[in-house]
């Protein structure tokens, strides 16, 4: 399928069956609370489907009278090749994709087709002007948010431009693909540069609640990025708990040797600390470190060396107060006095109630890292055998219970602490035994708070829909000699994501 996509897409998807694919969204949990009945997807058997993104475009909007956020929206090419005669894939446009066109942009939408380019030409033409466009050769059809970018594609097929296939980089990672893979993807390094403001935007929204500390973060964050990560390929496969999704994102050769001995992962794992984790937990990230203060070094070198020099400069400034979100005012000195193994635990969707839990090396150590909106010298207050001490305001809690410490928001602490001594904790949660047996350097627990009613409107049957499905997903992050490996085992994986995007109405 790449030999019919422009060598300029930096994004290129393929799956080789759309109708088994579609089908593993349907197996799972989330699946079984929206519906219990799926659409019937026969007609969809042996389709060969290729998404190729080839840019994006920015706009912001307006969310109140001071804030406003960007918007991107990608231009893209969907190549799906029925393998059947070309009047039956004019009949899949007429019908199956006029229809679900007609669903999601409503029955006003101005529909026209015509003959052109030794094929036939679709239209679709909204109200307020936003358009689809496909197009039918023989068994293949080529659908758009862009009609340049399937000309491009009818160029390609004409031998008038080059394909993905002069992409040596792709072709290795290609020939490498399971036969079992549902799903496979390749990001370029072009790729990498175009999408990491996106990437880098919402890392900053959550690290900080300065105007001028998220453009900062967002510019260094992009930087990085686009100098460190060479490629990505992502393979998605079924399993038992949902849809497997694995990342190898590939790393310049000076970064990853500096991360892949330093981010090594401690043979200590203190399982016990997840009794502190209550069962309603938003999101739960376990980092395993042999060295979590050599590990936060060399982050700050490769960050470093990846930038420009100003930015170099103020990051290598400030670099001891990048922690101040989790109330940690001195960085060096509280990595230095903790111990391997880190959680960090967030209560809600907006990440204002969240907490950190670490073993402790050295209390006094860690005390003095800590804001001094806590004064450890006046009384704790005692449960137990836990010490809590609070903030003036009585946001911020400290406490310290057996060997480790738990930070953050005073309602969240109090919530890890009743969760120990209740003893209604993650401990009893399906992912608990994957979680704790992980040999993975971090490791994520979350719920999954996205819609599920574009996804319902594609997978589910109509008359059989229910309210929203709860999602969950599972995240291990591991460094080899060559790259970052990532996995994610969730209901609907990476494909229930592209295919929500996908079907949202312009």
């Amino acid at each position: 399928m790449r030999s019919l996509v422009s060598h300029d897409a930096f994004i290129f998807i393929e799956s080789n069956d759309l109708s088994v694919t579609l089908q593993s969204l349907t197996k799972n949990n989330a699946f079984k609370d929206l519906s219990t009945a799926k659409k019937d997807f026969s007609f969809l058997k042996n389709i060969q489907l290729a998404i190729a993104v080839t840019g994006f475009e920015t706009s912001e909007n307006q969310v109140t009278a001071e804030n406003s956020v960007l918007d991107f929206k990608p231009s893209f090419v969907a190549i799906a090749d029925t393998h059947a005669w070309q009047w039956q894939t004019i009949s899949l446009v007429e019908n199956q994709i006029n229809n679900f066109i007609f669903e999601k942009f409503g029955t006003d939408t101005e529909f026209i087709q015509f003959e052109k380019d030794e094929g036939r030409w679709f239209v679709w033409t909204t109200k307020d002007n936003r358009k689809a466009f496909a197009f039918v050769d023989g068994s293949r059809i080529f659908f758009s948010n862009n009609k340049d970018s399937i000309v491009n594609c009818l160029s390609v097929k004409n031998g008038k431009a080059e394909s993905l296939k002069i992409n040596e980089s792709l072709n290795k990672a290609y020939l490498i693909k399971s036969p079992d893979n549902l799903a496979f993807g390749y990001v370029s390094s072009n790729g990498i540069a175009q999408i990491a403001d996106y990437l880098s935007i919402p890392l900053a929204i959550n690290a900080t609640e300065s105007e001028e500390g998220r453009s900062f973060i967002t510019v260094i964050l992009s930087q990085i990025l686009q100098n460190t990560v060479k490629e990505i390929v992502w393979t998605a496969t079924e399993s038992e708990n949902g849809i497997t999704d694995e990342f190898s994102i590939a790393i310049n050769t000076g970064s990853i040797n500096i991360l892949k001995n330093t981010f090594s992962t401690s043979t200590k794992t203190e399982n016990n600390v997840l009794q502190f984790v209550p069962p309603d937990i938003r999101s739960v990230t376990r980092y395993n470190l042999q060295n979590p203060l050599a590990a936060w070094r060399s982050l700050l070198l490769v960050s470093a060396q990846n930038t420009n020099n100003q930015n170099r400069k103020i990051l290598m400034q400030f670099s001891n107060d990048l922690l101040n979100s989790y109330a940690i005012t001195d960085a060096e000195t509280f990595l230095a006095a903790i111990d391997s193994n880190i959680l960090t635990l967030q209560f809600d969707a907006e990440s204002e109630n969240s907490a950190s839990i670490v073993e402790i090396k050295d209390s006094e150590k860690i005390k003095k890292s800590i804001t001094d909106q806590i004064n450890f010298d006046s009384p704790a207050r005692i449960i137990g055998n836990t010490k809590i001490w609070e903030s003036k305001d009585q946001q911020i809690s400290a406490a310290f219970v057996e060997n480790k410490l738990i930070l953050g928001n005073s309602e969240g602490v109090d919530k890890c602490i009743e969760a120990k001594n209740s003893g209604r904790n993650i401990t009893q949660n399906s992912f608990y035994k994957e979680f704790s047996k992980s040999p993975a350097t971090a490791i994520t627990f979350a719920k999954d708070s996205s819609s599920t009613k574009n996804l319902s409107a594609v997978l589910a049957n109509d008359s059989e829909k229910k309210p929203e499905a709860v999602k969950y997903y599972l995240t291990e992050t591991s460094f080899t000699e060559k790259d970052v490996e990532r996995k994610t085992v969730s209901d609907f994986g990476l494909i229930g994501i592209i295919l929500e995007k996908l079907i949202q109405p312009d």
